[in-house]
């Protein structure tokens, strides 16, 4: 069994050798002639992704691009099943392409067309196969309608808020805020888990200052769809107790999950806690992978880039705070869709050679290879005995013309799977020089050179190097051919000039073309520049003299410091040196000629000392602002530029250390000169910028240790062309200067920044919606008050510079706001009294702020009877809307006057007063006419609806016992109505009256608007005793309910119409 094994692996190796020595392929040229003229098979140049999501508000595009020689015809099946494109009309196919467009313009549904889609490019030579595309439609589903009850939780108690989103493709993004669209502030105690659910540590009191409403926001509709919001209720304790971590989530003490090489891997620990766990995280049996790690979440999640096999194994968090630590286990396992090891390569070969397609791809579980050609499975295809399919190979032997094809390698797990396309195309082709033809080569002597002759052929040719028609072929000595066709020279010599040809042959013919070489003399300086120390105001002359090839151009330059020098007037250079005239200090260092011609270059560098006045005698002068520069001249004139060349003047014993250039316009400041660039005083030359249509005028300015000198005389006027203006105005605002205007001001724009004539602005608006129309305006003014606006809203400013050759680019747009006006009153002042020594007050902003509140005003007295105190007055910030009033007294009442305020000025006041005390030892709380809490409260709700419908049922009875004939009795009670401050429903009185709020027969409507019956004046005041209704401590309703006297029986239409139960309520009214 040993030698079996073994024989086999022999085998096994000796094919591997036969493989290696196949025929190496044929690459085609990327010359397009040459490749138009070639058949090749088709191959997929662009498709769709696999897993393809659509807008269902756009058209639908499958893309499917591919090339060959015919153009290939395309075709795609749906589902596994041709797919008829010219059945549809909303499908269409685009030109000389397989893309598919489903056009939903004239109707339709783009569901209808969710499916597997592939696409098939054919030609005489082959088929292409794309991936399968799987096309889904993006949805985004509403949020399903469910009750979401208040959640009662424990001071430092941990909770879960669940968001469960809607099913959307793509899935959304989730994100956390209060109904009022304020972001839920996050950290390690609350924060939102992968699964979009809102975690609590421990919960605080302050968590039920706000609610909580999960968002999911869905990519392609964009739109934000809002769970009910929850709202927390915290109940206290005396002391919040300390208790060790506990994980929320995962659950227990190890979970396992499972990823896919090359995505990303994230791991999430949530614990609970009070006070809120720290989270660290850890590998067993190593460290962390280095490089592809980052904590997010305040550490509750780690996240690992790009997972490899590596990166399996058992991760752990761990969850601390003081009172101890636990923690939990991940066993991370990694798979792997299909990935290529070697993908399988286009192969061209000629016929009678041999070649192979290699497909080998790895994966976890590892993937099946299966070969198809043309489309078709390969074990169905038709025989082909000089193809041999061996597992993940399949050779080629002996091929012949007609055997071309393209085929597929599909390798595939159940993770995923890949598909290659690689086509087989015999040609036999004859030679082809692809180089031009009848070059030339120019070389220095003694240099390496090299001689280019690209072929193509097939089968592949062989070439040849010949030189002067010889026989001889050239390899071997100075001369080295290489398989691409070039023949290189170690060293050209005057003997190698000549005709070179190259020869290329194989069995269909041969190609031929010619090369001159021409081998030039080299270039080099005989006489460079020397070293020299010359005194200041003398005139040193560096020498360059060069010998060259009489045949090149010759070009020599001169550097300065490694920078080239500027020729200015003091400077000048001659064929063979370079003179200084009046040297300064500032000519002092190295100086470089550099010859040079289009094949090489030789350079030679010399260091010029310039001697100044000895430095005991420098300190003995005075030493004096410079003189002024000299000589100003305008060269080297463009569009946007212009040098601008100087004489400096004496220096007066201090060195020039900077020049100033000054420009002046004569349009729109003439006479104004302003700095245009600062220069070291090394420089006597420099490219200035210049903007458009400037009619420039420039001085220059030499400063030194002292001071500036004055300024030169003005250079001769430079006029530049205008052109539109490349940027708009600065500094754009949008305020009112009244309550119904906005005035738009901006920063103009300078001489420079105009770049035309007849500069203007173009002044655009509207309100901040984008359905509103765009107002415009032209200016040219930077101001412009818009009227009739409504008070204090935002709108959209534009503001674009214009001038006669254009207009600038696009303006940005910015916010401003009309003017305001005073607020209206705050939406509600409440007043409680939790004892006998302070009221607090509670109010809310204003419904109609006009404006940007500034703050508050509350003015109050106390009184009691017909004594007032004096006014007091607090004023509060415009975020402030709660205030503590300490009594001054236990038994006076409060009046207060309330109102908000903007820039312009105090609104309209709400006026409050403090309810009267019950019982002046036992304080109960106070309500506004606008607010009653006790009102609010479910116990209370019940007990007025129960008592409403008593009364109701016993109206009923009456009403039924009357329209009968009959009488009740009823008790006497005193005739007093209620206080028309104890009309709301806050103080116990009930207001009924039908849904439409229309008279009933037999009724009238009294000037105020309410609805009397004619002759029967029962009411449920008649039913109460006189005196207000109050409430006890508790909040009980104090009051008695009795009956009335027997009031005589109505007659006519009134007992007509009270014949039956239901006119008897809707008499009611």
């Amino acid at each position: 069994m040993v030698m079996r094994r073994h024989h086999l692996t022999c085998a096994g190796i000796a094919f591997a050798l036969y493989l290696h020595h196949l025929v190496s392929t044929i690459e085609v040229p990327l010359d397009s002639n040459i490749q138009s003229e070639l058949p090749q098979p088709p191959t997929i140049t662009k498709q769709s992704v696999k897993d393809y999501i659509v807008d269902p508000r756009d058209n639908i595009f499958i893309e499917c691009e591919a090339k060959g020689n015919p153009v290939p015809i395309f075709s795609w099946t749906r589902n596994g099943k041709f797919f008829n494109v010219a059945k549809d009309p909303k499908v269409s196919m685009r030109r000389r392409s397989g893309t598919l467009v489903i056009d939903f313009h004239s109707g339709g549904r783009p569901e209808d067309y969710e499916g597997e889609y592939q696409c098939f490019a054919r030609n005489d030579y082959g088929t292409a196969l794309s991936s399968k595309i799987h096309l889904q439609v993006s949805k985004s589903p509403l949020w399903p309608k469910e009750k979401v009850d208040v959640i009662e939780v424990d001071e430092g108690a941990p909770l879960s808020l669940q968001c469960n989103p809607p099913p959307g493709l793509p899935s959304p993004v989730i994100f956390w805020m209060s109904s009022s669209m304020e972001p839920i502030h996050q950290d390690k105690r609350v924060s939102q888990g992968q699964n979009g659910d809102l975690y609590f540590s421990n919960v605080m009191l302050q968590d039920a200052q706000t609610d909580y409403s999960c968002n999911a926001r869905f990519h392609f509709t964009h739109t934000i769809q809002q769970k009910n919001p929850y709202t927390l209720k915290v109940k206290t304790t005396r002391g919040i107790t300390e208790t060790t971590p506990s994980f929320m989530y995962p659950y227990g003490t190890s979970s396992s999950q499972m990823v896919l090489r090359g995505e990303d891997l994230l791991l999430e620990c949530i614990a609970s806690g009070v006070p809120a766990p720290d989270i660290m995280w850890y590998k067993k049996g190593g460290e962390l992978p280095v490089g592809k790690t980052k904590l997010e979440n305040f550490n509750k999640a780690l996240r690992i880039s790009n997972v490899s096999e590596e990166d399996s194994g058992e991760y752990f968090c761990l969850a601390s705070n003081k009172m101890g630590s636990i923690r939990h286990t991940i066993s991370v396992r990694v798979k792997a869709a299909p990935y290529w090891l070697d993908e399988p390569q286009n192969l061209i070969l000629a016929p009678g050679e041999d070649g192979r397609l290699v497909c080998r791809a790895n994966g976890n579980p590892k993937p099946a290879i299966q070969w198809l050609v043309n489309g078709e499975p390969i074990e169905g295809s038709p025989p082909n005995p000089s193809r041999e399919v061996a597992g993940d190979t399949i050779v080629f032997r002996d091929t012949q013309i007609g055997s071309s094809a393209v085929y597929q390698c599909n390798a595939s797990n159940e993770h995923g799977y890949l598909l290659a396309n690689a086509f087989v195309s015999v040609l036999d082709v004859p030679p082809r020089i692809l180089a031009p033809r009848n070059q030339l080569i120019k070389v220095i002597q003694n240099n390496r050179t090299r001689l280019d002759c690209p072929f193509f052929g097939s089968p592949i040719p062989t070439l040849r190097w010949f030189k002067n028609g010889q026989g001889n072929t050239l390899d071997g000595g100075n001369y080295k051919a290489h398989e691409n066709g070039s023949l290189e020279m170690e060293m050209a010599r005057k003997e190698d000039q000549g005709i070179y040809t190259c020869v290329a042959t194989n069995i269909l013919g041969k190609a031929e073309a010619q090369v001159r070489l021409e081998v030039k003399d080299p270039t080099r300086i005989v006489r460079g520049p020397e070293d020299q120390v010359v005194k200041r105001g003398s005139m040193p002359r560096l020498h360059c003299r060069v010998k060259h090839d009489p045949t090149l151009k010759l070009t020599v330059t001169w550097l300065k410091d490694d920078a080239p020098l500027y020729m200015g007037n003091r400077m000048k250079k001659e064929d063979d040196g370079l003179t200084i005239y009046g040297v300064a200090e500032k000519d002092q260092g190295d100086y470089t000629c550099v010859a040079s011609t289009e094949l090489d270059k030789d350079s030679a560098k010399a260091y010029l000392t310039v001697l100044a006045v000895p430095a005991n005698r420098l300190r003995d002068l005075p030493k004096e602002r410079p003189d002024r520069p000299q000589d100003l001249e305008l060269t080297d004139l463009a569009e946007r530029s212009v040098r601008l060349t100087w004489i400096p003047g004496d220096d007066n014993n201090s060195p020039i250390t900077d020049y100033i250039v000054q420009f002046e316009e004569d349009r729109f400041q003439p006479g104004m000169w302003h700095n245009h660039s600062r220069y070291p005083g090394s420089v006597n030359s420099a490219i200035l910028s210049l903007s458009p249509y400037v009619n420039y005028q420039f001085r220059v300015i030499a400063v030194n240790d002292v001071g500036s000198s004055l300024p030169s005389m003005p250079s001769e006027r430079y006029q530049t062309n205008g052109a539109r203006p490349e940027i708009n105005p600065t500094g754009v605002q949008g305020a009112g200067t009244q309550k119904n205007n906005m005035e738009i001001t901006w920063t103009p724009l300078n001489a420079t920044q105009a770049y035309g004539p007849n500069l203007r602005y173009i002044v655009r608006w509207r309100r901040r919606d984008p359905r509103g129309s765009w107002y415009n305006e032209t200016v040219k003014a930077p101001r412009h008050v818009v009227w009739n606006t409504p008070i204090y809203v935002p709108y959209e400013i534009k503001v674009q510079a214009e001038n006669d050759f254009g207009r600038a680019p696009e303006p940005d747009t910015y916010i401003g706001y009309s003017g305001e006006d005073l607020p209206s009153s705050p939406r509600y002042l409440r007043i409680r009294q939790p004892n006998l020594e302070s009221i607090n007050l509670e109010w809310d902003h204003p419904e109609h702020p006009n404006g940007v509140l500034t703050g508050y005003s509350l003015r109050y007295q106390a009184f009691n009877g017909s004594k007032t105190g004096r006014t007091l007055v607090e004023n509060f910030s415009p975020n402030q809307t709660k205030f503590t009033l300490q009594r001054t007294d236990p038994i006076s009442r409060y009046r207060f006057f309330l109102r908000a305020r903007t820039q312009v000025g105090e609104g309209e006041t709400l006026v409050e007063e403090s309810p009267a005390l019950l019982n002046e030892a036992t304080p109960t709380p106070a309500y506004t006419k606008n607010h009653v809490d006790i009102a609010t409260q479910g116990w209370f709700i019940g007990l007025m609806c129960a008592i409403a419908l008593l009364v109701l049922i016993l109206l009923i009875v009456c009403f039924i016992k009357r329209s009968r004939g009959g009488k009740y009795p009823v008790r006497d009670n005193k005739d007093e109505h209620l206080n028309p401050e104890d009309k709301n429903v806050e103080d116990g009185s009930f207001d009924y009256s039908d849904e439409d709020n229309k008279p009933l027969p037999n009724s009238q409507t009294s000037l105020d608007g309410t609805i009397k019956q004619q002759e029967s004046d029962d009411s449920l005041v008649d039913y109460g005793e006189g005196g207000e209704g109050q409430f006890n401590e508790d909040g009980s309703f104090i009051g008695q309910y009795t009956v009335k006297k027997d009031k005589e029986e109505t007659e006519g239409n009134e007992s007509s119409e009270a014949t039956s139960p239901v006119n008897a309520i809707y008499s009611l009214a």
